[in-house]
């Protein structure tokens, strides 16, 4: 009362509402949790020499996949296992095309909920097989690291989503070159979703 400009840091209110949306419970494996890491550590790096290990998902050809409880992502070309389903980052959904106006998309390109879906990409946590490619630089494309054809790109400053949304920082896989690869309950056979 004796300072009425003192204020509880925002950093701290925000750590204690991602803290409070968790259940009172810290959870690495939290979606909000990865993206909450993530906007920190690209916020202090201005160019990423060394990135802690924790930060990479694992990659999904070293460990097996459980059955039916993940999705597993593979490369449309060569079939390489890529990321699976925890290592998607969602985001709230943006404004649309509206949100390109910058860029002069014509009417015809304004779209606004014709049953398009709105988000055509991944945005997911770096995986190791990202590694070199993240190793020094801000931003690039994704390249898979079997057949080296082009999957997405990353910038550790963000990214714009085809829906509008800004996602800082970015890792995002097109999910028009990537299949998703479902195990079936009942055996060890798996589906593709193509």
């Amino acid at each position: 009362s004796s300072r009425p400009r003192r204020r509880v840091n925002p950093g701290f209110l925000g750590q204690l509402k991602l803290y409070e949306a968790m259940g009172c419970a810290v959870d690495t494996s939290s979606v909000l949790y990865k993206r909450y890491r993530l906007e920190m550590l690209s916020e202090r790096i201005s160019e990423p020499q060394d990135l802690p290990r924790e930060v990479f998902a694992v990659d999904p050809t070293t460990i097996c996949q459980t059955l039916n409880t993940e999705v597993l992502y593979r490369c449309r070309k060569c079939r390489r296992a890529l990321f699976r389903s925890s290592s998607i980052l969602s985001h709230m959904e943006g404004m649309g095309p509206t949100a390109f106006a910058h860029k002069r998309i014509t009417d015809s390109a304004r779209l606004s909920g014709n049953g398009q879906e709105k988000c055509t990409s991944y945005f997911i946590e770096p995986v190791q097989w990202m590694e070199p490619a993240l190793l020094g630089v801000m931003e690039g494309q994704l390249l898979c690291p079997k057949c080296s054809s082009k999957l997405g790109s990353f910038s550790w400053r963000g990214d714009q989503c085809s829906c509008g949304r800004w996602v800082t920082p970015a890792f995002q896989i097109h999910k028009s070159r990537v299949d998703d690869v479902r195990t079936l309950p009942f055996g060890n056979f798996q589906t593709a979703k193509t």
